[in-house]
């Protein structure tokens, strides 16, 4: 029986380490990755939700609206903007165009105030609001599995596995800077 010489041994140990560094890396990866596409999957979830909610809105404002056509059909082709949206950036840019719409949309409502107490008015507000605090936690863990992918990809040696493999950062679902600004409020 032939003896194994021990530096055949050390770069035999070498490479099985690097391997498996390697392979804890890529797997790691893997799996941040679809953490994002999951979280963001829920986003779209939510923005859909909502976009599914507006028909029901518009449809109950119209009875009692008609003259307000132009505001109804700007938060129409806003909600269709959103369903046509594929990137974060994308869909970014029209959530703001429909936040935008819809606040034109409120405007509308305070002029009738019979609406107001109208009973299914009140339930597609009710949940509206509850759609829009949905969105607010999907987009904050997009947003949280976004920063983890990517701070991962960024760190050492993590970063040359992701380059060998094309890994690419991710990107933030972020606010415009036109909805940074405090809304003006006159009564």
């Amino acid at each position: 029986m032939k003896k194994i010489s021990i530096p055949l041994i050390i770069i035999l140990a070498i490479v099985l380490l690097c391997g498996g560094v390697l392979a804890s890396s890529y797997n790691n990866l893997v799996q941040l990755d679809e953490t994002t596409s999951a979280q963001w999957a829920q986003v779209e979830n939510q923005l859909k939700r909502r976009a599914d909610l507006i028909p029901n809105l518009v449809n109950t404002v119209k009875g009692f609206a008609q003259q307000e056509k132009d505001v109804l059909i700007g938060v129409t082709e806003a909600r269709s903007g959103l369903e046509k949206a594929k990137t974060p950036g994308e869909m970014a840019q029209a959530n703001d165009q429909l936040n935008t719409a819809l606040s034109r949309l409120n405007v509308v409502v305070e002029r009738y105030p019979e609406l107001k107490s109208d009973q299914n008015f009140i339930r597609l507000q009710d949940e509206l609001a509850g759609t829009e605090n949905r969105i607010t936690v999907a987009r904050q863990d997009y947003n949280s599995s976004v920063k983890e992918f990517n701070t991962k990809i960024k760190s050492f040696p993590t970063r040359i596995i992701a380059g060998m493999f094309g890994f690419e950062e991710a990107e933030y679902f972020e606010v415009q800077e036109k909805d940074k600004e405090t809304p003006k409020v006159e009564f």
